[in-house]
């Protein structure tokens, strides 16, 4: 099984070329694992409650890959790396946002700390 760690916020458009990345992948036997980061979390939300990763599961599960939801609280490119660890994940998969010329040199801030910050192949998803 190739694991796929995926970070979703609550931008749906994003979630959704994340998603459509995913599933054109040339690879058989995809899980799917998205994960999302409440910063802060007093009402005990959940995953299931943010849409982009209710329509990200949709667009997955309809091309035969199979999901998982984790959920984490605080920083979201620690939230990704920690799924990533924990699923021993063979890639991580997330969605710059869009970003002016002199903005796309650096990266968005999620992003660039997930590249920065783990050892695993990590597939930018672009605008």
């Amino acid at each position: 099984m190739y694991t796929i760690v995926a970070g979703i916020d609550t931008d749906t458009d994003r979630a959704k070329r994340i998603a459509n990345e995913i599933a054109g992948l040339p690879i058989d036997g995809v899980r799917a694992v998205l994960a999302h980061s409440f910063g802060r979390n007093p009402e005990g939300a959940s995953i299931d409650q943010v849409g982009a990763a209710r329509r990200a599961r949709e667009l997955l599960e309809a091309d035969d890959v199979e999901v998982l939801f984790e959920e984490r609280s605080g920083d979201a490119a620690s939230g990704i790396i920690s799924v990533a660890d924990e699923y021993d994940a063979d890639l991580v998969c997330v969605a710059g946002r869009e970003r002016s010329p002199a903005g796309k040199a650096v990266f968005g801030s999620v992003t660039q700390e997930v590249i920065l910050n783990t050892h695993r192949p990590v597939l930018v998803c672009g605008n």
